[in-house]
């Protein structure tokens, strides 16, 4: 890390660690809150991210089935945030693999590694159980690392001591880089310790909109970087359990991962510019931009899936199908990909009705059959899975 970008930062401070003629920079960031001028184009920024938020919200509060909308986007989140790690797995190889079933046959040409696809699973259930956690155990060290845990259990990275604090340093840069050749260097274990307690502190305080604590909080956790492995995904999991637990929103209905994938490059030298700088206004106005624009798309496609699912209903209506076929178009929102084992166990049916099901909803083009074989067939709603993807 070249020290002399960051010796005159407002944000932080460069300590030496180590020992001689081993010894080198690491960068520690100052507590939060910083001074923030906020002037009139943050200020119309924030109304917009607020706006856009709370529309969302509304919608989340309304809708009949939460799971409509919740399980759909958790998993387009999970794909979004392991694919700026470098995972190449697609939102239908995590519904594929949750089946019991990957790859999917004549979809795609090669099969995604199944590794990157348990590492995207692992996003799902470590923040679905953040948003049950949270009923009992507020945002805080403790939960931060029992995240970590879920994150990072049995997958690559899970030697990197899943669900503790790092006990050695870490840096960032290209890949293969030494420490000497980093971008940028976290601070040494006791210092990270001192700052993850005052980063605790500060998700208790309220001296900001909750929108701008959460784009300090965000750029802190980042700066501080206290996992060997895993930092970048838990960090993106606060924003959205943050959001539930100051009841910004009532369910993980936002995600930022897909914003910060698609501006990568401007999302990390955003942040490396608060750094070495001090740019704090810039780093918050694009992060409120995200807000916005993904608040605004999350209602679009939940709009569409909406829409879809009452057209299908009222197809299905029309031609008098029973209770149960409604049933079933109600599950392939909550889980696209299915088999006739899917039905028996949620409806109560039979295999020989699951299976009429099943061909019923196929001659109406909300199924198809995946592959050739006439045994544990297996179908998906491509039409579901291309809305959220």
């Amino acid at each position: 890390m070249n020290p002399e970008r960051f010796r005159d930062s407002p944000s932080g401070r460069l300590v030496k660690a180590g020992r001689r003629p081993h010894d080198y920079w690491t960068f520690v960031p100052n507590p939060l809150p910083p001074e923030l001028s906020i002037d009139l184009g943050l200020i119309q920024k924030l109304s917009e991210a607020d706006r856009a938020l709370g529309e969302l919200a509304g919608l989340g509060r309304a809708i009949s089935n939460p799971h409509l909308l919740i399980r759909p986007f958790i998993r387009r989140e999970a794909v979004l945030s392991s694919r700026i790690e470098g995972t190449q797995a697609d939102i239908a190889d995590l519904y594929a693999y949750e089946a019991g079933q990957l790859p999917l046959p004549g979809l795609k040409p090669v099969a995604t590694p199944e590794a990157d696809v348990q590492e995207v699973l692992n996003y799902v259930l470590a923040l679905e159980y953040g948003v049950q956690r949270l009923q009992s155990l507020p945002i805080s060290l403790r939960l931060i690392r029992e995240l970590h845990e879920h994150l990072m259990r049995g997958v690559r990275g899970g030697h990197a001591t899943p669900g503790e604090f790092r006990r050695s340093q870490n840096w960032i840069g290209a890949p293969g880089c030494t420490l000497d050749e980093a971008d940028f260097v976290p601070p040494a274990v006791e210092d990270m310790q001192r700052a993850l307690r005052a980063l605790e502190s500060y998700l208790h305080d309220e001296s900001y909109p909750p929108l701008l604590r959460l784009a300090l909080i965000h750029y802190q956790f980042e700066a501080i970087h206290p996992f060997l492995d895993g930092n970048g995904r838990i960090g993106r999991l606060l924003i959205i359990l943050l959001m539930i637990h100051w009841q910004l929103l009532p369910a993980p209905l936002l995600y930022l991962s897909v914003y910060f994938h698609r501006h990568r490059e401007q999302y990390y030298a955003l942040l490396m510019q608060v750094s070495q700088e001090g740019a704090w206004r810039a780093w918050i106005a694009f992060f409120l931009e995200g807000v916005t624009s993904q608040a605004i798309d999350a209602i679009v496609r939940a709009k569409q899936l909406q829409d879809l699912q009452r057209d299908w209903h009222e197809r299905l209506l029309s031609q008098g199908a029973t209770g149960r076929m409604h049933g079933a178009v109600d599950l392939l929102f909550e889980n696209p990909v299915v088999a006739a084992q899917d039905l028996m166990a949620r409806l109560d049916v039979s295999h020989q009705t699951a299976m009429r099901m099943l061909r019923q909803l196929e001659e109406q083009e909300m199924l198809a059959q995946i592959g050739e074989r006439q045994r544990n067939r297996r179908y998906w709603a491509k039409q579901i899975v291309d809305v959220v993807s």
